[in-house]
């Protein structure tokens, strides 16, 4: 196991772009600290982002997974890219013809795919204990480590996205397009979702039990929107709809084996995919 993620760390290590976009990954989401120090002044209206509760245990983990899965693309790059080059510099080629079986293959990049989610996921854990110690009002240890099924849910949205993307990695075996199909299947999603709201199941929540079963869709319902929660836009919301609105933000249990599914689904189609063809 070891072996086999060497040899794919090796290959990302002697790439420029992919050391600059994993770079700027990381610096992207410490940005997530910049949060605190936005302020509005006007007149005398004054709003202290930090101030709202943004970055209260436990809601931080809601929040900070949410904000951080946004900018998983660029990660998802670096994994549509990396399997591009393996056709384009002829590494997998190399690879088969120096001992590694396609199925050692499929492996080490589904190892890289965990190491990335594992490390983002390890990143915003620390970052989101700094900044909850820094401005959270409450500090009880077992509210600071209650809701931590955010952490988990978020490890497991990057790694089934990461999964799908080196499958259409493998599938297209070019970078930009494999890029354009994730665009094009998630807008495609988009617009399934609102023909069965709009027109096939009017007035009704089955359009929603289906589309959870829809890849990216399945994804995106592990970790929900947090705004709604604080406190503040609650309130405005209430006063505007004159009711109290209820909403659930928990991660699921058949959110959860959905998306597993559609993981394992991914790595065996990319391995038979790799199997077939003719390299």
């Amino acid at each position: 196991m070891k072996r086999l993620l060497d040899i794919e760390l090796q290959k990302l290590w002697k790439n420029r772009a992919s050391k600059v976009l994993i770079l700027s990954y990381f610096i992207l989401l410490s940005f997530i600290a910049l949060i605190a120090s936005i302020k509005f002044d006007f007149g005398s209206f004054r709003l202290h982002i930090a101030e709202q509760g943004i970055f209260n245990f436990p809601y931080i983990w809601h929040f900070n997974t949410y904000i951080a899965s946004i900018l998983k693309l660029f990660l998802a790059i670096v994994i549509v890219s990396m399997m591009a080059n393996e056709y384009s510099y002829g590494t997998l080629k190399q690879n088969l013809i120096d001992g590694l079986s396609k199925k050692e293959f499929i492996k080490s990049k589904f190892l890289t795919v965990l190491l990335f989610a594992f490390g983002s996921t390890v990143f915003i854990f620390l970052l989101s204990l700094i900044l909850g110690y820094s401005y959270s009002s409450y500090n009880e240890f077992n509210i600071v480590f209650s809701e931590l099924d955010y952490l988990a849910a978020y490890f497991l949205k990057l790694t089934a996205f990461f999964s799908f993307c080196l499958f259409l990695g493998i599938l297209v075996k070019r970078s930009a397009f494999a890029l354009g199909f994730l665009l094009l299947w998630s807008i495609l999603e988009a617009i399934a979702i609102g023909l069965m709201r709009w027109k096939f199941f009017k007035d009704t929540d089955v359009y929603q039990q289906v589309s959870r079963f829809f890849p990216l869709e399945s994804m995106s319902n592990l970790i929900k929107e947090p705004f709604s929660r604080l406190s503040v836009i609650k309130n405005l919301s209430n006063t505007i709809s004159g009711q109290d609105m209820a909403k659930d933000y928990s991660v699921h249990f058949g959110d959860i084996a959905i998306v597993i599914v559609w993981t394992v689904i991914f790595m065996l189609m990319s391995y038979k995919i790799l199997k077939k063809r003719d390299l």
